[in-house]
């Protein structure tokens, strides 16, 4: 089954220029009930980290945003994670890239909360493959997406969040950025991976 929202367009983005910027991809009644969600698990939020496992620590002069790693606790996200499952078949199939799983979170910039330039994909390992950022609420000011061209400073795309607003991209070709919020700005960001497992060791755990 292909996700309602892809089309050849959005491959033939991928493919061409490693990104694509799909409008309206979720409808409006799924976003409302994601935004639902974050209500309802506001007090759970908490200070994102940088990296990963013992080496995750928080810094602040790097990014301020709150996170909430998806526990499928909510109809909202049980669909949300069936749709990135859809399209992790259809990125398979066009692209022959045996993507293993998905991770995903919610991301909560409330006014002043940046994230400053990085990589997702984390150094010395490979698994994740494409990031997706999928906006949930439309604010008049701040929170932009910045894409970086690979391997330069230029600007690639500067994208103002919207709600509905699916972004994707290689996660280790493209530096990127939020900008600082002003008003606040609910998203989900995730991650589809390669299974990189060696010596009986399941990778990757989050």
């Amino acid at each position: 089954m292909v996700p309602y929202f892809i089309s050849d367009i959005y491959l033939d983005d991928i493919e061409k220029h490693g990104y694509t910027i799909i409008h309206n991809a979720v409808s409006k009644n799924l976003i409302a009930q994601l935004m639902l969600d974050c209500y309802r698990i506001n007090p759970d939020f908490s200070i994102a980290g940088i990296g990963r496992k013992s080496d995750l620590h928080v810094d602040k002069t790097i990014r301020k945003d709150k996170t909430f790693w998806f526990d499928a606790s909510s109809e909202a996200q049980i669909h949300y994670l069936a749709l990135m499952e859809e399209m992790r078949v259809v990125l398979n199939r066009s692209f022959f890239l045996g993507l293993f799983d998905y991770e995903c979170h919610y991301a909560k910039y409330l006014n002043g909360d940046f994230y400053k330039k990085h990589y997702d994909a984390f150094k010395g390992r490979s698994n994740r493959i494409f990031t997706t950022v999928l906006y949930l609420n439309t604010p008049d000011n701040g929170g932009e997406l910045v894409i970086y061209k690979p391997k330069s400073k230029q600007v690639e795309v500067n994208i103002k969040p919207q709600a509905g607003t699916l972004v994707m991209f290689e996660s280790d070709r493209f530096m990127h950025e939020v900008l600082p919020a002003v008003d606040d700005r609910y998203s989900i960001a995730g991650w589809f991976r390669m299974n990189t497992s060696i010596s009986g060791i399941i990778d990757p755990p989050r």
